[in-house]
């Protein structure tokens, strides 16, 4: 059986359930979006991330959290929603390493003073696993975040996109803040090497906090 044949039988199989989570996010977004539109970005989350994901039983919820990221984007793109934080997209090839590390970093530097984000433009089935082993030595449990593709919403929404070795897969729009960091793809990578790089995304993860922060102070 192909891959779009697996991936077909999937949606059909889940069409119930999308339907419900359709109706989920269409009440959480009623005034912002249609209903057609809610149940458009669902259906083409679910399909996105069946194409790599290794595990199926997890796709109902990765989908939910996923179409509900990309609309609450989208709303702030088009000014429905306006965030007092400022929001910070991390991308590499895979999201299964670097752009990862920097998500949960960031997350913890921040304190809930920047919204974060991470896609990547190939995601691969899974997280690396080194990656989630030098991340649980410092605490940082990985278990439930999966990599998701790119996708222009989040870019749009973004104020500051961070770029990791992915190239000129991500769109370029005005006004907004690029930064390429350039640290090792720890893929294949020993576990000191991995470390190593989560240390230096930590580095500049503060840095990076210490930046945004005194802009929205001023």
């Amino acid at each position: 059986m192909t891959d779009h044949q697996e991936t077909t039988l999937g949606l059909q199989d889940n069409t119930e359930l999308l339907h419900r989570i359709s109706n989920r996010l269409a009440d959480r977004y009623a005034g912002t979006f249609a209903t057609e539109t809610v149940e458009r970005y669902v259906f083409e989350s679910y399909t996105a991330l069946a194409r790599t994901a290794k595990i199926s039983a997890y796709l109902p919820a990765t989908t939910e959290h996923f179409a509900n990221d990309r609309l609450h984007a989208l709303a702030k793109s088009k000014g429905a929603i306006v965030s007092d934080v400022p929001e910070v997209l991390f991308v590499c090839v895979q999201n299964a390493g670097r752009s990862q590390m920097a998500a949960a970093l960031l997350n913890v530097e921040a304190k809930g003073r920047i919204r974060v984000r991470s896609a990547g433009s190939l995601p691969a089935a899974e997280l690396d696993e080194t990656v989630v082993t030098v991340m649980a030595e410092m605490g940082l449990d990985l278990g439930k975040e999966y990599p998701k593709p790119l996708t222009d919403d989040v870019v749009r929404a973004s104020d500051v996109v961070i770029t990791m070795g992915c190239g000129d897969s991500c769109p370029i729009y005005p006004g907004k803040r690029y930064e390429d960091w350039d640290l090792t793809d720890p893929a294949g990578q020993s576990l000191d090497t991995v470390r190593d790089i989560r240390d230096q995304i930590h580095d500049r993860v503060k840095h990076l906090v210490a930046s945004l922060t005194k802009e929205a102070a001023l």
